[in-house]
C-alpha cells in the first residue's frame, strides 16, 4: 500500500504539470452531454502517456493498462462533464494559493489527477491484479443521468470488480452509499384568457403552485438511519401580466439513499399528480433523470474495498476516513451489487458556483492517495 521511492519522486516532479494540465482542462468548456472536446483533449494526452486510450459512442475516454477483452477489471475514474452550461471558456485566476474558476474542483482537478497518476503506470508498463482500466467519463453531472457510467458497465458487465471515482473536495472523504434520485419535469395546462374578459378561468400557475405547496407538505418517509429530500429547482410559465396562464412548469425531484423511501415518494408524487388531474386540469409528467440507489452488494467484497480505503487514506493523510452518502457514479455500480466507492483527489469550496476554488497545496497529498490506490492492486 505504501508509495515506493520512484511513485514519490514521480508525484513531486510531476506537480507543475498537474498544474498546467488543470489549467487547460479548465480551458475546455464541457457541459454534459457536450464533452467531446474535453475527451479529444483527455484521449490524445493519454496517448502522449504511453496509453491506448479510445472515446465510446457515450463519450467516455477508456484506457486500459493491459488487455481489458478479458478477465476481471478495476475501473478508476473521474468524470469531464461540469455542472456549468457554458460553451465559452470560463475565467481562470490563480491568488493566493488557489485556482479559481467554475468546475476546477469538479472535477477538473480531480480527473488531472487520475490521469498523472495513470501515465505513471502506462510509462512503466506496470501490472496489476485484477487489470486496471482509467476511465474519463462523461454526463455525471445533473441530467446527464450518468450516461457514462451506466456505458461502463454495460461494456464491462460481470467483469467489473470494482469501481473507484475522484469526485469531491474532502481529501478524507468517502462516499460509500448511494443516494438514488428521480427527476421531473411536470407541466400543467389550463384553458386560460384575457385576465379581466375571461376572468373566473382556470390558472395553471395558480394549479401550479397549489401542487407545490402540497408537495412541499409531504413528510419524508424513512427507513431506519436513512435521509430522504424533495425539492422543487424550477418554475416557469405564463405569457404576460394581463393573460390568464394557459401553461405552466416545473422541475422537481426527490433523493434517498434508502430504495424503500424512494419507492414511497415515487407513489406519493403519482397520488399527488392524479389529485390535480381529477379537478379537470391537464397535468404532463416526464421523468429526466433517474439515479439508482445501492443494490444487493456481496457484504464480504465490499468490506473489503472499503479496508483497501481506509488503510491508503490512514498511510497517506494519517488520518480517519470520513464515510458519507452522496449521488456519484458509484450508484450505477453499487445499484448492480458491484463495490464501489467515491473519494476526492483535492480539496477546495464552493463547488457548482462560479466561485469555486481549488486549493494547490491540496494536490500532492491527493495524487499520494490516489497513486497508492492504485498501487495497492500492483500484481
Amino acid at each position: 500500500m505504501y508509495l515506493t521511492k520512484a511513485m514519490e519522486d514521480y508525484l513531486r516532479r510531476s506537480q507543475d504539470e498537474l498544474k498546467a494540465l488543470i489549467r487547460d482542462l479548465c480551458a475546455i468548456p464541457a457541459p454534459s452531454h457536450q464533452e467531446d472536446a474535453r475527451a479529444a483533449y483527455v484521449r490524445d494526452w493519454l496517448k502522449q502517456a504511453g496509453g491506448c486510450p479510445e472515446i465510446d459512442e457515450a463519450k467516455n475516454v477508456i484506457c486500459p493498462l493491459g488487455d481489458d477483452k478479458e478477465g476481471d477489471v478495476v475501473v478508476f475514474m473521474a468524470h469531464t462533464d461540469t455542472v456549468f452550461l457554458d460553451l465559452a471558456p470560463m475565467p481562470f485566476r490563480e491568488e493566493g494559493g488557489k485556482y479559481f474558476c467554475p468546475g476546477v474542483c469538479d472535477d477538473t482537478a480531480n480527473l488531472a489527477v487520475l490521469l498523472i497518476c495513470a501515465k505513471f503506470f502506462l510509462r512503466n508498463k506496470l501490472r496489476t491484479q485484477p487489470n486496471l482500466v482509467f476511465v474519463a467519463n462523461s454526463c455525471e453531472e445533473g441530467l446527464g443521468n450518468l450516461k457514462g457510467c451506466r456505458a461502463v458497465a454495460d461494456r464491462y458487465g460481470g467483469r467489473l470488480r470494482e469501481l473507484i471515482t475522484l469526485d469531491g473536495v474532502q481529501l478524507n472523504a468517502v462516499v460509500s452509499r448511494a443516494v438514488g434520485s428521480h427527476r421531473y419535469r411536470v407541466v400543467v395546462k389550463t384553458e386560460g384568457g384575457h385576465s379581466f374578459n375571461a376572468f373566473g378561468n382556470r390558472n395553471a400557475i395558480r394549479y401550479l403552485a397549489s401542487m407545490i405547496d402540497t408537495l412541499y407538505a409531504v413528510k419524508p418517509p424513512q427507513d431506519g438511519d436513512s435521509k430522504t429530500t424533495y425539492n422543487v429547482g424550477l418554475i416557469s410559465g405564463g405569457t404576460s401580466v394581463n393573460t390568464i396562464a394557459q401553461e405552466a412548469e416545473m422541475l422537481y425531484e426527490y433523493r434517498s439513499d434508502s430504495k424503500v423511501c424512494l419507492a414511497e415518494m415515487e407513489a406519493l408524487f403519482e397520488r399527488v399528480v392524479e389529485t390535480y388531474r381529477a379537478m379537470g386540469v391537464t397535468v404532463e409528467v416526464e421523468r429526466i433523470g433517474e439515479r439508482p440507489c445501492a443494490g444487493d452488494v456481496d457484504p464480504t467484497a465490499y468490506q473489503a474495498l472499503m479496508e483497501r480505503v481506509t488503510s491508503a487514506i490512514q498511510a497517506v493523510l494519517g488520518q480517519a476516513p470520513v464515510f458519507r452518502a452522496g449521488s456519484t457514479d458509484c450508484n450505477i455500480p453499487l445499484s448492480l451489487g458491484i463495490p464501489a466507492v467515491c473519494v476526492s483527489a483535492c480539496a477546495g469550496a464552493k463547488c457548482h458556483t462560479r466561485e469555486e476554488e481549488l486549493e494547490l497545496d491540496s494536490l500532492l497529498p491527493g495524487s499520494r492517495l490516489v497513486m497508492a490506490l492504485m498501487a495497492s492492486y500492483l500484481a
